[in-house]
C-alpha cells in the first residue's frame, strides 16, 4: 500500500452523470489510491440532486461553488484552485480530472509539468485537446455500455424508436438550406479509430524490435499510450491487450516462458511486400 500511487480525484458535477461514480472509482483504484475525493457544483440547483444520493455511499467530498455571474463557469474556478493548492501541498502523485470541459485543459497541461501523472475521465463529446493534455484518458460512456449489455440492448430499441419517429417528423418538415458560405465550425470530438492505432502498432514493432524482428507486448502497450492518451483495449470491444494486438491481421504472435511466467512477444508478419528499413 505505502508504495501505491496517491491521486486526487476531482470531479465536474456540471456535466458529468452521477451514473458513472462506480466507474469513475473503480478505474482509478486501477491507478492507486485515492486520497482526495472532491466534487464541485452548486449543490443547490435542483439537477444535483441525483449526486447528492451517492456522496455519502462513496465518501466524496462536495465542494459548494455558487454561479455569481450568469454566462461564468465558477465551478471550474474552484476546481483548478483546489488542484493547485493540492499539487502544492505534495501530497499526491497524480490527478484524475473528470470532466468533458475543455476548459481543463491547461490545468491537465500545468500539473503534467509538475511531474503529476494526469488521468482524464469523460465522454466521448470530450474535446481532443483535453484528451492528449492527460496521461491518460478513460471514456466513461465506453465503460458504461461494457458493464450493462442490457440496458444497451434498451436503449438500442429505445434509439431506433426515436429515430423512426424522428425521420417521420422529418418528412413533413421544410428545410431551410444554410446560406452559401456558412459552415459549421463545430467538430465532433471522435476517440482515436482503430486503424490508427493498427498502423502505431507496425510502426512500434519496425522501430523498436529486437535483432529477430519481435516487441515485447506490454512495450507495446505502454508505447501505445504514450502516442494516444485515449488508447484502451475497451474501446474496441476486448478485455485485454493480447486478443486485442492477435486480431491485427498483419502481425504475429509468440509466448515465451520466463520463470513462472509466460511472456508474450509481437512481430509483423512475413509478406511479399518489402517492410521500411528499421531505424538503428
Amino acid at each position: 500500500m505505502a508504495n501505491e500511487h496517491r491521486f486526487a480525484v476531482l470531479i465536474d458535477a456540471d456535466n458529468i452523470s452521477d451514473k458513472y461514480i462506480k466507474f469513475i472509482l473503480d478505474e482509478i483504484s486501477n491507478e492507486g489510491v485515492a486520497t482526495y475525493k472532491r466534487i464541485y457544483g452548486d449543490w443547490t440547483k435542483p439537477a444535483l440532486g441525483n449526486w447528492k444520493n451517492v456522496l455519502l455511499e462513496y465518501s466524496i467530498t462536495p465542494i459548494q461553488q455558487y454561479g455569481y455571474t450568469t454566462g461564468k463557469n465558477a465551478t471550474d474556478a474552484a476546481m483548478i484552485i483546489d488542484a493547485m493548492d493540492i499539487l502544492y501541498s505534495g501530497n499526491v502523485d497524480g490527478f484524475c480530472l473528470v470532466t468533458s470541459d475543455s476548459d481543463f485543459t491547461r490545468l491537465a497541461s500545468r500539473l503534467r509539468e509538475s511531474g503529476m501523472d494526469v488521468v482524464g475521465m469523460g465522454e466521448r463529446k470530450t474535446p481532443k485537446a483535453f484528451i492528449v493534455a492527460c496521461n491518460k484518458f478513460k471514456y466513461l460512456d465506453i465503460l458504461a455500455k461494457e458493464e450493462s449489455p442490457a440496458k444497451e440492448k434498451e436503449d438500442s430499441i429505445k434509439e431506433r424508436l426515436v429515430k423512426s419517429k424522428s425521420e417521420q417528423v422529418k418528412k413533413e418538415k421544410i428545410i431551410i438550406p444554410l446560406p452559401d458560405g456558412f459552415e459549421d465550425t463545430v467538430e465532433d470530438a471522435e476517440m482515436t479509430p482503430l486503424e490508427t492505432i493498427k498502423e502505431a502498432v507496425l510502426t512500434i514493432i519496425r522501430e523498436n524490435s529486437d535483432e529477430d524482428d519481435w516487441v515485447f507486448i506490454g512495450d507495446i502497450g505502454n508505447m501505445l499510450l504514450k502516442r494516444y492518451p485515449d488508447f484502451d483495449v475497451r474501446n474496441f470491444g476486448y478485455k485485454k491487450l493480447t486478443p486485442f494486438i492477435r486480431s491485427i491481421d498483419c502481425v504475429e504472435i509468440k509466448t515465451v516462458r520466463h520463470g513462472n511466467s509466460m511472456l508474450v512477444y509481437v512481430k509483423e508478419k512475413e509478406s511479399s511486400e518489402a517492410k521500411p528499413a528499421k531505424k538503428k
